[in-house]
């Protein structure tokens, strides 16, 4: 009978680590996609030090998931105690840096505001930029030509800002200008002295939003099924290592 419970225990086991490798697969492929730059993601998320630096986070993560799986799913097979205890002491360090970092996400949430993102854009866009020193201008010009945007919360954003006191004489910059419908530059020059018909007047925070949406929802939905198999996967390397004589 207890034979049978051991038996039972490694499959399940098993099974739970192949769900976290595979999570570890999907987080190695979702920070890679976004480091090969599709769409000019890269350029995106380079304008909050923040979220550049959780691609990063994100490949660790995955990675470690990714090598947690397979020596859980080696240990639980093999019944090696050595490998399970390592398992062990590995997931139980990811659950804590996990932990550690959604404490870090929440005391930081500011950083991540509309009042933020509209007072940086005030303070250091600067417009066109031609070459890649200006890292910010160049990132917000991304984001408004892949978006269809303008500003963070609309072009009234360029108001008394940076950009205007540059060029007193454009109301928004040629990145919130449309560019289909209207041939020729003269729908830019009327779009940069304000005319409303020829530029985007939906604010890029919202447009962002829209349409990241349906991700984070999954985003969030996957990191508490991820959660819930590791803490599941602790217990079950705990009695499966006292049992292995």
């Amino acid at each position: 009978m207890e034979g049978d419970c051991l038996s039972c225990m490694k499959y399940l086991m098993f099974i739970f680590n192949f769900f976290i490798f595979l999570g570890g697969s999907f987080l190695l492929g979702v920070g890679v996609w976004v480091l090969v730059d599709p769409m000019g993601f890269r350029e995106i998320v380079a304008a909050n030090p923040l979220l550049f630096t959780g691609v990063y986070v994100i490949l660790a993560m995955g990675g470690m998931l990714f090598l947690l799986g397979f020596l859980g799913c080696c240990g639980a097979i093999r019944e090696n105690r050595c490998l399970l205890l390592f398992f062990f002491m590995l997931i139980l360090f990811i659950f804590l840096a996990e932990l550690a970092a959604a404490i870090l996400a929440f005391l930081f949430r500011d950083h991540l505001t509309r009042e933020y993102f509209t007072r940086e854009l005030k303070r250091h866009y600067h417009g066109r930029s031609d070459n890649n020193t200006d890292i910010l201008s160049s990132t917000w010009n991304a984001i408004m030509t892949t978006f269809d945007c303008c500003g963070v919360s609309g072009p009234e954003d360029f108001e008394e800002s940076l950009f205007r006191l540059l060029s007193p004489s454009k109301m928004v910059p040629e990145a919130c200008c449309q560019r289909n419908g209207y041939p020729g530059d003269m729908s830019v020059e009327q779009c940069v002295s304000g005319s409303v018909a020829f530029r985007h007047n939906k604010g890029c925070y919202a447009a962002m939003v829209d349409y990241f949406e349906t991700y984070i929802y999954i985003a969030g939905a996957l990191a508490i099924i991820v959660l819930t198999i590791e803490l599941f996967a602790m217990v079950f390397a705990m009695c499966l290592f006292r049992g292995i004589q």
